[in-house]
This record gives C-alpha cells, sequence and structure tokens, in this order.
C-alpha cells in the first residue's frame, strides 16, 4: 500500500464548501497538515490523492495561502507554510545573488 491509498483510508470525506474553501482547499489542507506521517514521496502522494503534477499542487497550495478562508480555516498551519515559504524564497533570491544563507 502506498502513501495516497493509506491517507485516503484515513480520510473522510471532506465537506464541499467549509468557511468559504472548496473541497478540494480542505483537501490540500488536509493534506498539508499530516502527509508527513505517510511513507513515501510526496510527489508521488498529490499525484496519486490529487490528480496533479506536483507544480500545479504547489501553485494552488500557494494561491490558498493568501486566502483569508485558509488563514481562519487553520491560522497555524497556513503560518507555518507561509514562513516555510519565504524562507525558500530568501534562499533562491540569495543564490541568484551567489550569497550563500544557512
Amino acid at each position: 500500500m502506498d502513501a495516497a491509498e493509506s491517507m485516503a483510508e484515513d480520510q473522510p470525506s471532506p465537506p464541499e464548501n467549509v468557511g468559504g474553501l472548496t473541497g478540494r482547499e480542505v483537501e490540500i489542507l488536509a493534506f498539508e497538515r499530516q502527509w508527513w506521517r505517510h511513507a513515501g514521496a510526496k510527489e508521488n502522494a498529490i499525484r496519486e490523492r490529487f490528480s496533479l503534477s506536483s507544480t500545479r499542487y504547489y501553485q494552488l497550495l500557494n494561491t490558498l495561502l493568501e486566502k483569508p478562508e485558509a488563514m481562519a480555516a487553520d491560522p497555524m498551519l497556513v503560518k507555518r507554510l507561509r514562513k516555510t515559504r519565504a524562507a525558500r524564497q530568501r534562499k533562491r533570491g540569495a543564490r541568484r545573488l551567489g550569497i550563500e544563507l544557512s
């Protein structure tokens, strides 16, 4: 059994619309909350669970992180993901300038 199958069995179907978020957006937040608990690569789990490429998934996730509804639904998760995203952006920018950040 792969990571996506084990997650699908553990998860009930989310409601279609929660606090202004679509069912898919609620699923994405739920996935980000617990994907690391399951074996396997995250990209494979994304492909299996959402039928999306990892690039498209991250585009949707980044859009979702900017929604006030997402912040209201799970503020700690959204803040953590925003912080991680900002750190990666800083490192990418520094790399382009030839600066080494730790």
